[in-house]
């Protein structure tokens, strides 16, 4: 076979080889959670998120075991273009490359979900965190948080993540970045303190931060106290909680 034809040929079949290499490499999440990325800057995710993905309530490190693929996958994609801030998050997510970004988001998927306590729950007293997680304060145009991220709080679709199973200390960080922090008057022996912006703005037609302006802080608190009461239960996992995912 003249040459000509076997030169393009071989780098043909090189680029495929070099294609299949780099897949296989980038598709090895598992490893990148626990080794961290091809580049120094992408630090392992277990070292915040916990060997199990579970998460860290103390550091405010979420649990990432479990969630949508689709929505890690964006929420990694969100931190590198700055619609999600974070000194963290954004210089590891810059950091992964984008097979790599989606090995991790796949791997995270793939481990147990939330399994959420089962039974009836009691009837919520008024303007409670449980009052607030299901109904809502209609009044302030301020729907129940179950209406977008389901029953118990597990989650529907790719755009509304679990909110069961995670630490009251994320849930009430995350609030408050959607909110950002109002501006406060100065006072006699005090001095005024500018507004500090949102500094995440990647929720769904900005739906989080319009419900998240209108909160209080001790909404804030008790919403998020309720819901990191609700998982990880002993009891069997029940399968049928995920049936919205």
């Amino acid at each position: 076979m003249p040459s000509t034809i076997l030169r393009p040929l071989a780098l043909g079949l090189s680029s495929s080889l070099l294609m299949l290499v780099q897949a296989a490499v980038a598709a090895d999440g598992e490893a990148i959670i626990q080794k961290g990325g091809a580049s120094p800057a992408a630090m392992p995710c277990m070292s915040c998120h916990g060997a199990d993905g579970r998460g860290m309530a103390a550091g405010g490190f979420p649990r990432l075991a479990g969630l949508p693929e689709a929505y890690l996958a964006k929420q990694l994609a969100d931190f590198r273009a700055g619609r999600r801030e974070s000194p963290l998050m954004q210089p590891i997510a810059q950091a992964l490359s984008e097979a790599e970004a989606a090995a991790v988001a796949r791997s995270y998927a793939a481990l147990p979900k939330v399994n959420v306590k089962t039974g009836a729950p009691e009837r919520p007293r008024e303007g409670s965190g449980a009052w607030l997680a299901l109904r809502g304060a209609w009044e302030r145009n301020i729907p129940e948080c179950t209406l977008c991220h389901g029953p118990s709080g597990v989650g529907v679709g790719d755009a509304f993540p679990p909110l069961a199973g995670q630490s009251a200390e994320y849930i009430e960080a995350q609030l408050r970045a959607w909110r950002g922090t109002p501006a406060q008057p100065g006072g006699r022996k005090t001095k005024p303190v500018a507004a500090v912006p949102p500094t995440r703005r990647n929720d769904p037609n900005g739906l989080m931060q319009h419900i998240a302006a209108d909160l209080t802080e001790a909404e804030i608190k008790a919403v998020a106290a309720y819901f990191a009461g609700l998982g990880d239960t002993t009891e069997p996992f029940d399968a049928s909680q995920h049936r919205l995912r």
